[in-house]
């Protein structure tokens, strides 16, 4: 597998990533042991997490596996901060007493003494974010991470924090949803990443899943559709455009005798500023197919048709009129 420099630093990552969003709730030791066995395999190195999956669980999971499946040192570890758990549900909270704690019982959790990259998970619009930017210069400087960047945050913000966090640590990356059925990020966020020398990492390149092809004709009963707890994380996506998308995915498939998703995940590891995608799948068959994916290099001619079908509308004031 490909690895390649993190925006403009010396930390490398692979091409694709592994996500363990469903570990320990829809994935079970025994298959996150072999999805992580199977991933590094391959080559893989990137491994994403949360302290807000399954309230630590996958975090703890994955720390069960650490020494066991694959040293620590050989991989590169990221986890996100900033999601509080409450009585009532998850809040948002990205202050600096919560993000540090959170921090630290993700390092308990993962039985490590420091994580490679550490990302505040949402904005929040209730800090601050000079004071978010506080506890992330303080988690490189106290060695708890060695790198950190944001998720989810538009733009803007990642403009702001980049200019906070220089020169020292810097911003090192963006991790936000990227797949041909959401290109969002090409109209400011990778931009941004583009000009501040931070890298992107792609979550969902599969569109949720729905660009697999799975739920071209009916929603499987074993799939996310049909899961209660991440129905509604799929169904934006299960409409008519989107279905569009899909069949051209689907043609371009089978022009090529690959699968789906195979051509989805490739586009997205192909797309300029991307670092690394992030494959979250349930079970080790489903990601072997995805890793299966690292030999495709998409003709020109495909990639052209599919940029032309999903691309955003750009106007005002991210294209302006040459007039």
């Amino acid at each position: 597998m490909e690895h390649r420099q993190l925006g403009r630093t010396g930390l490398r990552v692979s091409s694709v990533g592994l996500g363990t969003m469903t570990w320990s709730r829809d994935t079970d030791d025994h298959e996150a042991k072999d999805q992580l066995r199977d991933f590094v395999e391959a080559g893989g190195t990137l491994v994403d997490t949360s302290a807000s999956y399954a309230d630590g669980g996958a975090e703890e999971l994955l720390g069960s596996l650490l020494g066991d499946v694959v040293a620590r040192d050989e991989l590169v570890l990221c986890t996100k901060g900033g999601v509080r758990r409450t009585v009532d549900g998850g809040v948002v909270d990205a202050s600096r007493g919560t993000l540090l704690d959170s921090l630290d019982r993700s390092l308990a959790r993962l039985r490590t003494d420091r994580v490679d990259l550490w990302l505040v998970q949402t904005p929040d619009a209730r800090t601050p974010l000079e004071e978010t930017v506080s506890a992330m210069r303080l988690a490189v400087s106290s060695g708890r991470a060695r790198y950190v960047g944001l998720s989810n945050h538009p733009g803007w913000q990642v403009a702001r924090a980049a200019t906070l966090l220089e020169p020292d640590p810097g911003l090192a990356a963006v991790e936000a949803e990227y797949s041909l059925l959401q290109r969002g990020v090409e109209r400011e966020v990778l931009p941004a990443c583009a000009g501040l020398g931070a890298g992107l990492l792609a979550w969902s390149p599969l569109g949720r899943g729905v660009l697999t092809g799975k739920y071209r004709r009916t929603i499987p009963s074993d799939s996310r559709a049909a899961s209660a707890h991440l129905a509604g994380f799929v169904r934006p996506y299960l409409t008519a455009d989107a279905a569009g998308v899909v069949d051209a995915v689907a043609t371009a498939a089978a022009g090529l005798e690959r699968q789906p998703l195979e051509v989805a995940l490739a586009w997205v590891v192909g797309r300029p500023g991307v670092a690394s995608a992030l494959v979250g799948a349930r079970t080790a068959a489903q990601l072997r197919v995805a890793l299966g994916a690292d030999d495709l290099e998409l003709p020109d001619e495909i990639v052209r048709a599919l940029d032309e079908i999903t691309a955003p509308t750009l106007g005002y004031p991210e294209r302006l009129d040459p007039r």
